[in-house]
């Protein structure tokens, strides 16, 4: 038995679901995707997937199996990209996470660039902000806002992103304007962002004149997702301090109001991160350096609409 030719037809069982549709992604007769699954069983000495008429279910064993059989396999991929003679065309599977807002605004609407660049990899995007087990879950990179903690990561800074405070009319109507920083600890509420890697609240910071300021704020609300951090607001829940790039189109359209204007908060570096184990992937590299680009060519128009406020 060609084991590795068995774990290969495995992993797109388990990822389409059913041995006939594996089969076609294959280009393989379903009687050998059966042969090769029952083959590696015999193997294993073990169950990986139960079979009905319907439907093929994985088994605990199987679960197992699949997430060290992926990681197996992208590493055999990488390691073959890394010496082939076709490093100009890497391939291959892309595991990448990053927070909605960024998939959404910014990386998704220019992916049509990257595959014409790199028609070869296939990009797997997990959206949302939360706490990953990289090996585990077999990422390759995420896209971070904020300075990384975790040492066992390589982290790259690719931009900086511009915040502002602002609120929307309706909850300026219901409570007025704040005038200080301080006011946000007691007679206002803001929307508070729960960061999944911390597990707590993130404070507010105020700059002016040299001066920073550090609070907690009084919250309603709290979010560890961009996209329902800023609902959040938009609905009148609170004061926010929000990412420019996500918050300009409502702030020019008066859905959302700046406030504290004349405090100003420092900009979140925005990292690129990823496992020391795959720093020598070409298509982790050929990833990284197109967002480095994508994000230089967005960070113009969002330093100018700076600027002229």
């Amino acid at each position: 038995m060609d084991q590795l030719a068995a774990m290969r037809v495995f992993v797109r069982v388990v990822e389409t679901g059913n041995f006939s549709r594996a089969a076609v992604a294959l280009g393989m007769p379903k009687t050998t995707v059966t042969n090769l699954i029952q083959g590696l069983e015999a193997h294993l000495r073990t169950t990986l997937l139960n079979r009905t008429t319907r439907r093929v279910m994985v088994t605990t064993d199987g679960a197992l199996y699949y997430e060290r059989a992926t990681q197996i396999i992208s590493e055999i991929e990488e390691l073959d990209g890394s010496l082939s003679n076709s490093q100009a065309q890497p391939s291959g599977r892309l595991r990448v996470e990053m927070a909605g807002a960024f998939a959404d605004l910014i990386v998704i609407p220019a992916l049509c660039d990257f595959h014409s660049r790199h028609p070869n990899i296939h990009i797997d995007l997990g959206v949302g902000d939360r706490l990953v087990d990289y090996m585990a879950e077999n990422v390759d990179c995420a896209l971070r806002a904020g300075t990384p903690t975790d040492q066992s990561l390589i982290a790259r800074k690719i931009s900086e992103i511009e915040l502002v405070s602002c609120a929307s009319p309706i909850y300026l109507e219901k409570c007025g304007m704040p005038a200080t920083p301080e006011d946000l600890t007691r007679d206002h509420f803001a929307v508070g962002y729960l960061q999944a890697q911390a597990g707590r609240i993130l404070p507010m910071e105020f700059s002016r004149d040299g001066e920073t300021k550090e609070l907690t704020p009084r919250y309603v609300v709290s979010a560890n997702d961009t996209r329902s951090y800023m609902t959040a607001v938009l609905t009148g829940l609170g004061v926010a301090q929000l990412p420019l790039f996500m918050a300009r189109e409502a702030l020019a359209d008066g859905r959302l109001v700046p406030v504290l204007s004349e405090w100003t908060r420092e900009p979140l570096p925005l990292y690129v991160v990823y496992p020391q184990t795959r720093h020598l992937s070409n298509k982790v590299r050929v990833f990284v350096n197109w967002l480095v680009g994508l994000m230089r060519d967005i960070d113009r128009p969002i330093r100018k609409q700076v600027i002229e406020k």
